[in-house]
């Protein structure tokens, strides 16, 4: 068993909550904008003042409306500013957020709220209210508008005004750090959706210590960050937290087709960011630049802004950095290509912050390389935000960093990744058997994740101990580094390696429809392109990741699945990873063929 920690950086009082954060930015700088709001294409700022006072407005009308310190309050609306103010405004009132993801189906709303016991849901529009009301009809629903009517913010900030300033402030002090502050829910792959408690510690603790541990990206002047991943998602509300606490301007985008226009005027100087965005991006850029004709010259920076990413990876180790050659190369490409992709980002982004999901080497290095510093962690919902990350003076590239302060984690003697710190949660709601299961003796909780810890105290996730495959020759094979290799390819969407009890490891593929188009025309292939065209251009992503393993652990054969595999179809998650057990249960047959 190894084992790496980071000692706590900054403490809070035991009697002190989330709420204090506010005050205490609201304190230091009460004009200063904290939040912008775009309407009609402009972004608007909001000062601290007057967030804190549309926050007791709504707090004061969830009291007025019945909430008491302690009730669960759902909401359920797509990435934007109403989700921040409810969400301060929940908890204002002492009560405690249950987020519902805006996709989520009635069944599925109905067991969170039967489950967290809501009695009032917040919800972005007339659509979501129907699905709540279809799950709970006896459920109170208020829109977030400010429309005319009972069920509105502006009905609920209205009734707010019969509550007085000594009944507002007893409700927001009823909390302390060891209070649940939000039931955030597992995605339930496999059963029903646990719901995980995190505190007011686990989220005001890490806010607090993350300015700390990363001020390059959070105590910089005039520090902004667009958020567009979703709010439903614990990682999402970690960090708008740490902008709050630190000050940071906060603006909201869910709009993926405004997504690259969002950035280009707001301009962020860093970015909460998942995989599939970076390969998205990489992608299109290889894309473009075959179409142009272009191809040798992108392949020649790529292979550029890899070298010498690699290179200050070396020189961080004691080692040579980058040669001058390997300068002059990069300083070329650097005037020539390399702002061309950071203007994808807004132009001012030179730290990002990925997570949710494994992030291939190749990428990582490439977009360091190309000015985009990737700063790669590790958490999950049971931990509130990242356990682990890469802090710019401390950056390993292929891991995922080390521990946050305050975090102790070790591996066990089967490799599995333990967590113990002010991040992890206080266990499962209304479920002590899988509390039992996941914490051991002295309460580290078990991830599930297998990892190893390197001579410096940086994790790497080698694979996830449920989704080891093993062969009918009795192989172990962890899928996650196939299947990142595979997903390198421009033309690969996704990717699904099998062969648990199979005779050998397979693989199934979707494509990008628009990196097929673009590739067919560079290659002088005439559309639809034929399969045998692209089997032979995925081969070579096959061969690729096969010189990862050892022979028994290669790839022996692959099948193209004619689908999109989207959020909307039910395949991915909400942070857009590959909803595995769904898709083998419908493709169950093309698995089958595989092996036939």
């Amino acid at each position: 068993m190894r084992e790496s920690s980071t000692e706590l950086l900054v403490d809070l009082p035991a009697g002190s909550n989330v709420t204090d954060l506010l005050l205490a930015q609201h304190k230091h700088a009460p004009n200063a904008p904290l939040y912008a709001v775009k309407k009609d294409g402009t972004w608007t700022d909001i000062s601290a003042d007057t967030f804190l006072t549309q926050v007791r407005a709504l707090a004061g009308g969830l009291l007025a409306r019945g909430i008491k310190p302690g009730d669960s309050v759902a909401v359920m609306s797509k990435t934007r500013y109403e989700w921040t103010l409810a969400d301060l405004a929940i908890w204002f009132a002492g009560a405690v957020t249950v987020p519902i993801y805006e996709t989520s189906s009635a069944h599925q709303v109905s067991w969170i709220l039967e489950d967290s016991a809501a009695v009032v849901v917040l919800v972005e529009n007339e659509e979501k209210a129907a699905v709540v009301r279809q799950a709970a009809p006896d459920a109170q629903v208020v829109l977030m508008n400010d429309d005319d009517g009972d069920a509105s913010f502006a009905s609920l900030a209205t009734d707010g005004k019969s509550i007085s300033d000594e009944q507002l402030e007893a409700a927001r002090t009823s909390r302390t750090l060891a209070d649940v502050a939000s039931l955030v829910y597992t995605s339930g792959t496999t059963g029903r959706p646990k719901g995980c408690e995190i505190t007011h510690g686990n989220f005001a603790l890490f806010a607090v210590n993350t300015i700390e541990f990363l001020p390059e990206l959070l105590k910089q002047e005039n520090a902004r960050t667009l958020m567009f991943l979703p709010l439903a998602h614990v990682l999402a509300r970690a960090v708008q937290l740490v902008c709050l606490t630190g000050g940071v301007k906060l603006g909201h985008t869910s709009n993926a087709l405004e997504l690259l226009d969002d950035l280009a005027a707001y301009k962020p100087t860093f970015l909460l960011v998942v995989p599939r965005i970076f390969e998205k991006i990489y992608s299109t850029a290889s894309q473009k630049a075959e179409a142009a004709g272009k191809g040798k010259i992108f392949r020649a920076a790529d292979a550029t802004a890899v070298a010498y990413s690699k290179a200050l990876d070396n020189a961080a180790r004691g080692g040579s950095g980058p040669s001058l050659l390997l300068r002059a190369r990069h300083a070329l490409f650097d005037k020539v290509l390399y702002p061309k992709l950071r203007a994808v980002f807004g132009g001012e982004v030179v730290h990002t912050v990925s997570g949710a999901s494994p992030l291939s080497e190749h990428l990582a290095h490439f977009f360091r390389g190309a000015g985009i510093n990737v700063l790669e962690g590790y958490g999950l919902t049971e931990s509130t935000a990242p356990c682990t990350a890469n802090t710019v003076a401390l950056t390993r590239v292929g891991s995922v960093g080390i521990p946050m302060p305050g975090t102790t984690i070790r591996i066990d003697d089967e490799g599995e990744i333990q967590v113990k710190g002010v991040g992890v949660f206080k266990g499962y709601h209304n479920n002590d058997a899988a509390n039992a299961e996941s914490f051991t003796e002295d309460r580290f909780f078990r991830t599930g994740d297998l990892g190893t810890l390197d001579e410096d105290g940086f994790l790497r996730i080698t694979g996830r101990k449920k989704d080891l495959l093993v062969t009918a020759g009795g192989k172990n094979v962890a899928p996650a580094p196939l299947e990142e290799k595979l997903r390198e390819h421009p033309l690969v969407a996704h990717a699904l390696v099998v062969g648990d009890n199979r005779p050998f490891i397979a693989a199934l593929v979707t494509l990008d429809p628009e990196a097929v188009e673009s590739w067919a025309a560079a290659n002088g292939h005439s559309t639809p392109v034929s399969e045998v065209a692209l089997r032979a251009e995925l081969q070579t992503a096959v061969e690729a990741a096969n010189q990862l393993v050892s022979r028994a652990e290669q790839i022996r054969k692959f099948d193209i699945l004619d689908a999109e595999f989207t959020l909307e179809s039910g395949y991915l998650t909400p942070t857009l990873k590959l909803k595995k057990s769904t898709v083998l249960a419908d493709y169950g047959t093309a698995v089958e063929k595989l092996y036939s």
